[in-house]
């Protein structure tokens, strides 16, 4: 059965919020943490999350649930690289979550209104999304630039030295994410999930500031924060250049092979890299968290008072719920 333009145009909207989700997401195990969703942001804490989201009508919902740590429910994940996937597998769940909860959350606006179908975002939908973006993000960061490098040997012998074919595979592939980012960021509706990821930004510096959380306070706080998910891929980037050019395959299947296969490597290690720069807090983590702060320019904007109190909505359940369970509230 062959989707209805508005379906197809809610599919591909979604898919556009899916590939932000990396840039969008912050925060790690212990810390409080954030993102933006579609007319809201979830904020959590170690064990809490809360999404809150404003509806057309000016109306907020929200949405609040307990949640363990993966180290906690697994034991694997205390130990280093595997923590970070665990990390980053609960992140992505919960953003996938919080962006279906947004989601669902405007179209039954949309439902309210006279002669409209009601309409929710379904499992299978969920699935279809999530698959159709994962290969979607396989094409335009493992695929392209191979064959473009691949391409560009042909006519450039330095290339035949490993080392400098992966360097300008990972040029390629920073150039291709800039570009794919500022498009993405011309269109009103990621520009307001933007101002909301500012929002975000803003609320959790006024959190770790330790003054009172309100929009006045939050609204004097900076949108770039070094923690955002922005400057882990960043470092993700960096760090598949350096694992990429180790592996000693020539041919490009092999090659495309080995980009899919390592992808969680890669992910772990970076996780670990951007850990321990975190904890000294020197010139290593402002030279990491540099060009992420550079980029957070086009994935934060400025918010409105009606976008930081939604932000702090959020972050007052997501501590609310963290408190009745004696939770750990952690400052960085």
């Amino acid at each position: 059965m062959l989707l209805s333009w508005n379906a197809m145009c809610r599919f591909f909207r979604l898919a556009g919020h899916i590939q932000l989700m990396p840039v969008l997401e912050s925060g790690e195990e212990l810390l409080v943490g954030g993102q933006a969703v579609i007319e809201g942001v979830m904020m959590r804490a170690p064990h809490s999350y809360c999404v809150a989201v404003r509806r057309p009508d000016g109306s907020v919902v929200e949405q609040q649930a307990p949640i363990q740590r993966p180290s906690e429910r697994r034991r694997i994940f205390k130990y280093p690289v595997l923590r970070g996937l665990g990390t980053l597998g609960q992140a992505m769940s919960l953003g996938m979550k919080a962006l279906r909860f947004s989601a669902n959350a405007q179209l039954e606006a949309d439902a309210a209104e006279p002669g409209a179908k009601p309409v929710q975002i379904s499992n299978s939908m969920i699935a279809l999304q999530v698959a159709f973006s994962i290969l979607f993000f396989l094409f335009l960061y493992k695929l392209v630039p191979l064959v473009l490098v691949t391409q560009l040997k042909a006519h450039f012998t330095a290339l035949e030295n490993s080392i400098l074919f992966n360097l300008a595979d990972g040029v390629v592939r920073m150039a291709i994410f800039l570009v794919f980012l500022t498009t993405l960021s011309r269109m009103k509706e990621i520009h307001r999930v933007f101002e909301y990821h500012g929002a975000e930004h803003k609320v959790v510096f006024n959190f770790e500031s330790r003054r009172p959380v309100d929009v006045a306070t939050a609204r004097t706080f900076s949108t770039l924060h070094p923690r955002c998910g922005t400057s882990f891929l960043l470092v993700v980037m960096v760090i598949s250049m350096v694992i990429y050019a180790l592996v000693p395959f020539q041919s490009f299947a092999l090659r495309l092979a080995s980009r899919i296969v390592l992808l969680p490597l890669i992910a772990g290690l970076s996780y670990e890299v951007i850990r321990f720069a975190a904890r000294r807090q020197g010139s290593l983590w402002a030279w990491m968290v540099r060009p992420g702060l550079w980029l957070q320019r086009i994935t934060t904007q400025p918010p409105s008072d009606e976008q930081l109190a939604i932000s702090i909505h959020a972050l007052k359940g997501a501590m609310d719920l963290e408190k009745a369970q004696n939770g750990e509230l952690v400052i960085a």
